[in-house]
């Protein structure tokens, strides 16, 4: 059941005061209060209905599952212009108004108003592993296990490039969440997983090979379902991770995180990809934390986060 909080006058990082911004979220498994509480951060076309009917990490989170709903309390905050509630347009008519640690902000200020003053983890893939970040750096105390998937502690050269260009056809495009969506699966999949999956096969039916009826059918039912601003906030959003800004450099950051992090990789990703979470284990264990790195070894790309559901319960089954 989707629930909100009301937050009232919230400053962003770039200083702007909204007024009121309904923050809603959903509550899966164990009552609140009554067992461990698991924040789980959704993508960038996600949403809080994390598990249960049309849950979108239902292989990882349910009953008898990973985050098992019989041991957990399972929490999910929408982020605010998502659309979830069906009002995206009261606060995103400036869609630059949110970067990722105004996201943890509020999700900050969520937790509060719970009353909730512990999570056992907190849990992202992509752009909510790196808001995950920014919430870990921003209450370095809350977080027993800090567990970022397919994503990183800031925003990469090549994926702020990938963002300008998806913003640039969002802007554009006479059909911009449609044609946006193409563009996105090439680099939220791989070559290989593409070879995979179609291999040159073509449908005579359509008159086109099935790799582009594959895009196109991405493209129509992400149109269906999301809307232009809430596509335009998130890519700021997933453009504008840095736990680092205005705090000095990561070691720094990353020696006041009290968690326990570990951090979940697709050997495959091309959009955060393995070679820089590498970089990120290795500055923490530099700095003596207790980290680790697992991989997700799969054809499948960023998405795999979304496929490998064994290979992503058996690297956190000690977690949890």
């Amino acid at each position: 059941m989707l629930q909100t909080i009301q937050i009232s006058n919230y400053r962003t990082s770039n200083g702007q005061i909204l007024g009121l911004i309904p923050l809603t979220y959903e509550v899966f498994g164990k009552e609140l209060y009554s067992a461990p509480i698991v924040l789980v951060n959704h993508a960038l076309t996600g949403n809080s209905t994390v598990c249960g009917e049309n849950g979108w990490w239902n292989g990882l989170i349910g009953k008898g599952k990973c985050i098992d709903l019989d041991r957990y309390t399972v929490l999910s905050f929408n982020i605010p212009g998502n659309g979830y509630d069906g009002v995206e347009e009261h606060l995103i008519a400036d869609y630059k108004v949110f970067n990722a640690r105004d996201i943890a902000s509020i999700f900050e200020i969520g937790l509060r108003k719970l009353n909730i003053t512990e999570l056992h983890a907190a849990i992202g893939g992509s752009v909510g592993g790196g808001i995950a970040w920014e919430l870990a750096a921003l209450r370095p105390d809350l977080i027993k296990h800090l567990i970022p998937v397919a994503t990183d502690w800031k925003s990469s050269d090549w994926l702020k490039a990938n963002c300008l260009v998806q913003e640039q056809i969002l802007l554009n495009s006479s059909n911009p969440v449609h044609d946006a969506r193409l563009h996105a699966m090439l680099i939220y999949r791989s070559p290989e997983s593409f070879k995979q999956k179609f291999d040159r096969t073509y449908n005579n039916e359509k008159d086109m090979y099935n790799i582009e009826s594959w895009l196109f059918h991405h493209g129509e039912k992400l149109d269906q379902r999301f809307t232009l601003s809430a596509y335009k906030e998130l890519n700021y959003v997933l453009a504008n991770i840095d736990i680092t800004e205005g705090r000095g450099d990561f070691r720094a950051v990353a020696s006041k995180i009290a968690s326990k992090i570990h951090i979940i990789s697709v050997d495959s990703d091309g959009f955060f990809t393995a070679a820089e979470d590498k970089r990120t284990f290795h500055e923490l264990k530099g700095i003596n934390r207790d980290v680790t790195h697992g991989i997700i070894n799969s054809v499948h790309g960023h998405d795999a986060f979304l496929i490998e559901f064994e290979q992503l319960s058996e690297l956190l089954k000690d977690v949890f």
